[in-house]
Parts: structure tokens; sequence; C-alpha cells
């Protein structure tokens, strides 16, 4: 039985990863901000931390957020680790990091450099983004009559579940190094995702398709955020939206 440490096990992906860890039989610690025994802030470090890694095979770390942070926070679990001779480290990250000059991709590349660089045996797996968080997306571009979408970007979501089970399964091995990036079934336009959403909640607005400006956007359009060629994921957005909404509308 192998000892694995989910950073982030309380969130969207973490929590599918703990529950897959555990079904095989393996002892998982949570850690989390809020979660005991093992409550920790990454970003603050210190003895809880050292607790929480002391006799881990495996790191999964889930743990992120826009709001910043990530680079500290990556940084104390990478000296922990070290401390407690972790043999390890599994980090999730995103497709298109070092394509698109996003700050939270930029963020995360960095966290990606760290790691390569700690001396700890390690495993990077990036995906596209989640079907959950273009919905999270949808909801608050649909407050208005008309839906402003920027113009001519596709997305490629991914089943978080499916992410979850890849994880698992890396966390399982040896350190892999780069691992080949996984993507969801279909590159679509982001209008036919928003009609879809639409459809499943049945809610009637107008899409608009609107240009930005931007390196940032420049690089999405370009496509640096998706990875065709490895359309790894089975789940599309329709059977996300049935399971989730179930045809009821709103």
């Amino acid at each position: 039985m192998t000892t694995i440490l989910v950073t982030g096990g309380t969130g969207t992906l973490g929590r599918l990863v703990t529950e897959r860890l555990r079904a095989d039989g393996h002892e998982v610690r949570v850690l989390s901000r809020h979660t005991q025994p093992y409550a920790v802030d990454l970003r603050e470090g210190g003895s809880g931390l050292d607790a929480a890694v002391t006799g881990v095979d495996t790191i999964v770390h889930c743990a992120s957020t826009p709001r910043g942070g990530d680079e500290e926070a990556a940084a104390h679990l990478i000296a922990a680790a070290r401390r407690a001779g972790v043999g390890h480290l599994v980090y999730i990250s995103i497709v298109g990091v070092d394509q698109v000059p996003f700050p939270y991709y930029r963020t995360k590349l960095a966290v990606e450099q760290l790691i390569e660089r700690s001396g700890l045996g390690w495993t990077t797996l990036r995906a596209t983004q989640f079907h959950d968080l273009l919905v999270q997306l949808f909801e608050m571009l649909a407050k208005s009559p008309v839906m402003p979408l920027p113009a001519r970007i596709s997305a490629q979501p991914v089943e978080v579940a499916e992410v979850a089970d890849r994880l698992a399964e890396l966390a399982l091995g040896a350190p892999a190094g780069r691992v080949e990036d996984m993507g969801g079934p279909e590159v679509r336009t982001m209008e036919s995702l928003a009609r879809a959403y639409l459809a499943a909640k049945g809610r009637r607005r107008a899409p608009l398709n609107v240009p930005l400006w931007g390196a940032a956007y420049r690089g999405f359009r370009a496509g640096g955020h998706l990875t065709p060629e490895h359309a790894l994921g089975k789940g599309t957005f329709e059977q996300y939206l049935e399971r989730r909404f179930g045809g009821r509308g709103a």
C-alpha cells in the first residue's frame, strides 16, 4: 500500500483523485486549508506541512488558485518534500501554459519549472479546461440578455473525472517527467459551447462574439491552449450538461 498526499484534496479535481486512490486501497492524506488533520495553507508552509508529508511516498499537487500564491505554495511544498524524502511529486498543469501569455498560465508554467528543478522525482500532466469551468464562465456571461463571448476562440473541454483517473494512474507509477497532454474529445467554438449550455438550461440569450485585444487573447485565438492531437478524453460537453442539468431548464 502506498501513502499519498493530495494537495487541494477537497477541490473539484483533488476530491476525485482522492476517491480513486482510496478505492484502490491506498492511504491518502488530504491537505487543504480547512481539512483536519492536515489543515495547511501552502502559501505559509510551517510545521503542519512537514507533518503532512512525513512518511509519504507520493504527492499529487492539485492545489491552485488564480488569485495568486501558487509559486510560494509550490516552493514550500518542494522544500518539505525534500526534507521528508518524498520520492515522487505529480503536478497537474494546463495545456498552453508555454504558449499563451495569460497571467495564471505564466504562474502554472513557473510552478512546472520549480518542480523540474526540485531534485525530486516528478511527473507533470497538462490538461485542457474542465467542463465545469466553462459552465461557470457561461453562468456569469448569461446574466444579461446579450451573452458576450470572445470572438474567434475555441475550447477543448475535458471531463474532470477522466483527468482524475489519469492522475491517480500517474501517482501509482514511477516519475515520468512531462507526460502526454490530455484534451477533451472535441475542439469547439465558444459560441457552439455557449449555445449547448443555453439549450441545457432552457435560457434564451443572444450570443455576441466580441473581439478582444492583447497578447493573451492572440494566444488563445491561435489555439495555443488546445491539443487536438491529444484528444484523449471521451466525455463530451453535452454529456456533462445532461448529467448536471438533466434537461430541466432554468
